[in-house]
């Protein structure tokens, strides 16, 4: 397979990155096109549609081997389920499925047609291999969520300190802030002392979470 684009996004690492995407619509990025598929024709049209599917790769979680199970963090990271039974970035194939909403689509100079997006969980520099429409006869309303109902509604509170938020670029403040709410740590670990660090877009936020408070800590470049 080719890789068709690569993913613009202010996430760096793999660390604070949402567990789903369209959990957090406030999040914007963008979709760049490799030189081969710059051709404005494959993307005649797709301003009818306002969701989008897109087929990516996990780049950073190759492994040579592949298990059978898989420890979901929502579960406690003790628990284990089939890996075809899970989203896990550890899969016989490296291979990501996320649904994002189109916002624009702009014909840049340089690099031809760049699609805009939000709600996207894939980390800056991630390989896309497809996009296709989101259609109304993708949604099942009786879907059983199986355990991943358990912490769908799980949110922490954010106390992010006014002079350390005036430190972030204005229009990455709500994304960020909602990012935060999603609880980037793994529910195993449950240190109220540690003090985590996350990268989001070229600063470094770091914070410390207690009793279902994430307190922000410090922003840095």
């Amino acid at each position: 397979m080719k890789i068709i684009a690569r993913m613009q996004s202010d996430f760096p690492s793999k660390f604070g990155i949402p567990r789903q995407s369209t959990r957090v619509m406030q999040l914007k990025s963008r979709i760049v096109f490799e030189p081969e598929f710059r051709n404005p024709d494959a993307l005649r049209g797709i301003g009818q549609f306002n969701y989008l599917w897109i087929i990516w790769e996990f780049s950073e979680a190759k492994r040579e081997n592949w298990s059978a199970t898989v420890r979901p963090p929502r579960l406690g990271g003790n628990e284990r389920v089939g890996v075809f039974a899970s989203r896990s970035p550890f899969r016989p194939n490296p291979i990501g499925l996320s649904s994002v909403r189109l916002d624009k689509m702009e014909q840049d100079p340089v690099l031809g047609p760049v699609l805009y997006v939000s709600g996207a969980d894939l980390m800056d520099g991630t390989p896309i291999y497809d996009i296709k429409p989101y259609v109304k006869t993708d949604i099942h309303a009786d879907a059983a969520a199986g355990y991943s109902d358990e912490n769908l509604g799980h949110r922490l509170e954010v106390c992010f300190p006014a002079e350390l938020l005036s430190k972030v670029p204005e229009e990455k403040r709500e994304g960020l802030v909602e990012v935060l709410a999603e609880d980037p740590v793994p529910a195993y670990r449950s240190d109220p002392e540690r003090i985590y660090g996350m990268s989001f877009g070229k600063q470094n936020i770091r914070f410390r979470i207690s009793g279902g408070v994430l307190t922000v800590c410090s922003v840095d470049p």
